[in-house]
Formats: C-alpha cells, structure tokens, sequence
C-alpha cells in the first residue's frame, strides 16, 4: 500500500468509546503503526539482581525501549531504582497509586530505557538478549520490560501500549474498528499481555473478551527468580516466551499472553473487554497490544471521564481504522 494510502488510511480513524463518568487509569501511552514487532518479559527475585530478556530477530531495529518497576507499601515510590546492563535507570514516571480497596499502596514506575538497549541490540546476531538487571528497594516487586523493534521483512502492524494502574472493582471498555473485523483472514493475529504486580497465591483477577469470560486466574508471580514466595518477587507479564493461555486457564497456566482471535466473530466492528480483581490486591499496570494492520489508539488525558464503571480503563484502547495489509 503507498505511503498517501497509510496516512489517509490513520487519518480516517476516530475514537469511539461509550460514555462514563470514571476516571482512566490504565491509558494509551505509546502507539507504533508499520513494520513493527514487540517483545515482553518479567523479572523479579528477592536477590534484587537478575536477569531480563528480549526476542528481538537478525536485522531489525530498536525503536523504543521501556523498563518498569512494580512496587507495594511505597506510594511515593521513595528509594525505587536499579541498573539494566550496568547502566543506571531513571525512573521518571509514576503510574500511580492505586485507591482503596486494594491493599498495600500499589503502584509502578517506568523508564525509557531506548538509549540502554538500542547499542545492545541494533547490528547484533538477533534471538534472545539477556540483560543484567538491579533494584536498589526492597519495596521493588521485579520488572517488565518492553521493546518496540523495526523489522522491513514484517507485514504491518500496530503496538499499542497503555500503562498506569486498573482499579479492582472492574469495568468494560470497548474496542472499536472502522471497518468490519476477519478473524479468519491468513496471518490476522490480535494479542494481548498484561504486567501484573504483587499477585500470589490465589490473587487472581478475570478477564472478559466480547462477553466471554476466558479466564478467572490472571496473576500469580510467573516471572519470579525464586523458588520461595516473598513480598519482593511477585510479579508476573505475558512474555515473548510464554505459550498464549488456553481458555480458562487454571492458576498455573494462566500466562497473562492471550491470543484474542477466537473471540472475534467475521464482522464484529468492537472488542468489548472487562477486567476485574476480586482479591482486592493485585496491580495491572500494563496492557500490550500487537494486532495485525493499522490502528489508531487514543484517548483522553487521566482526568477525563471515560467508559463506566472503571477498572481496565486499561482497554480505553480504541483499534480503528484497521487495514489489513496480509496482501500486499
């Protein structure tokens, strides 16, 4: 497709989310459309020192890099830092504290950290890169790390990511598309991985996709360096090396990567999603998406109300405009 065909293409989409009066939490941080990829992984260990990894292939390019930190009984996130491959990480952003009900003073921190990866990476062998990682708190749960690359032997795609914190009591978000939906189109793909903070033990948190319920038992500290459990090490994201969760996954299978696909029916024009934490004690504090063709994500500033009731303001992520580019 010619480039003035992509731009009108993005400029033809429009935000459409149904009225609310709660405030946003998780929202659209960063949007990528073109020959893009992603890779997700977590990391936490009570050693405070670790590994963290990426899938990034021969011959693409780092586009952006984020490193975040989830952490408890620390809202003003005081002490919170560390090291990526030797390097000191800023921790510039914080994603908020997350009210009550929940426990403990929830929240996370993010970094770019582009300039750390991109000279580790770019001209390098492709496959798995392993990354020195430290926290300098103990109030640090572990940590997630995102990298958007460029790939020109990749059809296009957009990666949407959305950050902050989702609030525990629920709600419903919808998802968007200016044109009607083929879920059966060859190489059409619709992920979705989710970070999740201080989850154990049967903190559990469920997931709705187009009013089917796939899973009850989002959480658990996956990512954890550690054989025993220990408030420091409960950390779990949906990562590059993780299978995609079946449908209703039991606590330990449960990867926090989904693949929506087979929740999408020929036609449909939205995505509608529902999250919510019955525990009361865990933090999603991010969402990446990767779908095939292009998207447009938007959304308004934290302040703004937007969907009702308010939980995973986290899918205030509208997909429009989707072109599927599978073809071409």
């Amino acid at each position: 497709m010619k480039l003035k065909h992509k731009v009108l293409s993005l400029l033809s989409a429009m935000l459409l989310l149904i009225a609310g009066s709660v405030q946003a939490t998780l929202v659209p941080f960063q949007t990528f459309v073109g020959n893009y990829g992603v890779s997700t992984d977590g990391w936490g260990s009570l050693s405070q020192s670790g590994t963290i990894s990426a899938l990034v292939p021969a011959g693409a390019t780092v586009t952006a890099a984020y490193l975040y930190s989830s952490t408890f009984n620390n809202g003003s996130l005081t002490g919170v830092g560390g090291t990526l491959a030797g390097q000191t990480i800023n921790y510039d952003t914080d994603l908020g504290t997350i009210p009550a009900p929940a426990c403990c003073e929830l929240t996370a921190t993010r970094a770019d950290v582009t300039d750390i990866i991109k000279p580790l990476v770019d001209g390098g062998p492709g496959g798995v890169y392993n990354f020195d990682i430290t926290e300098t708190s103990r109030f640090q749960d572990g940590s997630a790390l995102v990298i958007v690359y460029n790939d020109p032997s990749l059809g296009v795609s957009t990666v949407g990511i959305l950050d902050g914190f989702a609030l525990v009591n629920g709600d419903t978000t919808s998802l968007n598309f200016a044109d009607p939906l083929d879920p059966s189109a060859p190489g059409f793909f619709a992920h979705m991985m989710l970070g999740i903070g201080f989850s154990c033990c049967n903190q559990t948190n469920t997931v709705e996709v187009n009013g089917t319920l796939i899973t009850r038992n989002a959480g658990n500290n996956d990512d954890s360096a550690d054989p025993s459990l220990g408030d420091g090490n409960l950390i779990t994201m949906g990562s590059f090396d993780d299978p995609f969760s079946p449908f209703m996954p039991d606590y330990s299978s449960d990867t926090e990567r989904y693949s929506l696909v087979d929740y999408i029916s020929n036609g449909d024009t939205s995505i509608s999603v529902r999250t919510s934490n019955a525990t009361n004690n865990d933090n999603i504090f991010l969402a990446v998406f990767h779908v095939s063709g292009e998207a447009g994500i938007d959304a308004p500033p934290p302040s703004v109300p937007v969907p009702e009731p308010g939980s995973l303001a986290l899918f205030a992520l509208a997909l429009l405009g989707l072109r599927r580019h599978l073809k071409h």
